[in-house]
Formats: C-alpha cells, sequence, structure tokens
C-alpha cells in the first residue's frame, strides 16, 4: 500500500476499507486481517491499523468478536456508500465545478 503524505495514515486504511467493502472484495460477515497482520502486510505499526480499527468500529462498519478477530458488519456497505457520497459531495464536487469554471467546461461537456 502506497501512503499519500498529505493524510493520516490511518485514515487511509479505513479508505482502503471502504474501497474494498464496496467493490464486494468484502462481504458482510467477513473476517478481516487481525491488526498485527494488516500491520506486517503493508508496513506500519499494529498501533496505526488499530486506530483504524476503532474508528471502523466507531462508525459500525466493523465489529469484534472478543478472541476470535474483527468482521465487516452486515450493514457496512449501506452505511459506507451514504459516508463516501456525503464526503465526495462535500470534498470534491466544489473542486470539480471550480476547476470547470477555470477551463470554461459545461457539464454537458464533461458527462
Amino acid at each position: 500500500m502506497e501512503f499519500d503524505s498529505n493524510k493520516p495514515i490511518y485514515l487511509q486504511i479505513c479508505d482502503s476499507i471502504f474501497d474494498r467493502i464496496l467493490s464486494g472484495d468484502l462481504q458482510p460477515g467477513g473476517r478481516i486481517p487481525s491488526v498485527r497482520e494488516l500491520g506486517a502486510d503493508i508496513g506500519v505499526n499494529p498501533n496505526t491499523v488499530m486506530r483504524s480499527y476503532e474508528k471502523l468500529t466507531d462508525a459500525g462498519i466493523i465489529f469484534n468478536k472478543r478472541g476470535i478477530g474483527y468482521f465487516i458488519a452486515d450493514d457496512a456497505r449501506d452505511i459506507v456508500l451514504k459516508e463516501q457520497r456525503e464526503e465526495f459531495i462535500r470534498n470534491e464536487v466544489p473542486k470539480i465545478r471550480k476547476r470547470m469554471a477555470l477551463l470554461g467546461l459545461s457539464p454537458e461537456e464533461v458527462f
């Protein structure tokens, strides 16, 4: 995994999990790697992964079965989709509109 220095790593890990849920790679009820497994796989401190998992747990996207591991919640896809759409509209659409205006592009030309 390549990291962007402009965004905290724990949020980038969350984004990666979001993408895997939306793509169907991670299914409801499916187990995800342990904190240590994921940390070793992507080369980050397990505490960073734990911070990601805590954020995902707080959002209801994953849950922990004590002693067994972390799993994808049944409604994770709906939660992620709603959150990602809102973030896109809030953060990305204004940038796109501004860039289109600077380039003199209409929505019809783009879409």
